[in-house]
């Protein structure tokens, strides 16, 4: 197993994230896989997903004042979306950072886009719970400001996840609620069994992936063909 990264790696990675951590623990967290230790970085990377895409949507409403709201969600949804933040990831240097166990990083664990998309939003959750929102916010910000952010995302093909989200909202529905029912496997290759409950309508579909976001993406995939017959 790779050792815990040195006091000398995590301080030059505050550098590059430009947040000096009042409690580097949470740091170290945030780079520390399920495969590593019990205590890994998942917490940290559900409340770094929130932080994200609430910074992003200042970010866009900014930028992007004259586009509507669907838009402005499949812009979101572009750069959210796990290649996104797998090449921001591989920029600040997460993939010789994060703590895999032994049978992950045999596996090629260190270059896997989901292992890094998650440890990039659970940093983002750790600067969260260390300094606020506006450092969290600020963080974001300088991690996109050299994407070519342009109305013309808005035209790139719907993810089910907001496919499924304009068509509830646009009906003035709640938005689906996904929980992981289930995993299995090895750490190194585990699936995610996911719900996508629905709740106006009482029904809860399914879907199996790779990871957490991969089997939200199947049972929202799910959910859409569910509704499509109605």
């Amino acid at each position: 197993m790779r050792p815990p990264a040195s006091s000398l790696d995590l301080s030059a990675l505050q550098l590059r994230l430009e947040h000096p951590f009042r409690e580097p623990r949470l740091l170290q967290l945030a780079l520390t896989h399920r495969s590593f230790s019990a205590e890994h970085n998942e917490r940290l990377e559900f409340l770094g997903d929130s932080v994200l895409n609430l910074a992003v949507a200042g970010l866009l409403y900014e930028r992007l004042s004259d586009l509507p709201e669907g838009d402005l969600s499949r812009v979101r949804a572009n750069l959210v979306k796990q290649d996104t933040l797998h090449q921001l990831a591989v920029a600040l240097g997460l993939p010789a950072l994060v703590r895999l166990g032994e049978g992950e990083a045999r596996s090629g664990g260190h270059k896997r886009p989901s292992i890094l998309a998650d440890a990039l939003e659970a940093v983002i959750g750790a600067v969260f719970l260390d300094g606020g929102f506006e450092p969290a916010s600020a963080l974001v910000r300088r991690l996109f400001k050299d994407v070519d952010i342009t109305p013309r995302m808005s035209a790139i093909g719907k993810d089910p996840k907001t496919e499924l989200q304009e068509w509830l909202q646009g009906r003035k529905m709640n938005l689906p609620i996904y929980r992981v029912v289930a995993t299995s496997g090895a750490a190194h290759q585990q699936t995610f069994d996911v719900e996508c409950e629905v709740a106006e309508f009482a029904r809860a579909e399914r879907g199996i992936g790779a990871s957490r976001r991969a089997g939200e993406q199947a049972a929202a995939s799910a959910m859409l063909a569910y509704l499509k017959t109605l």
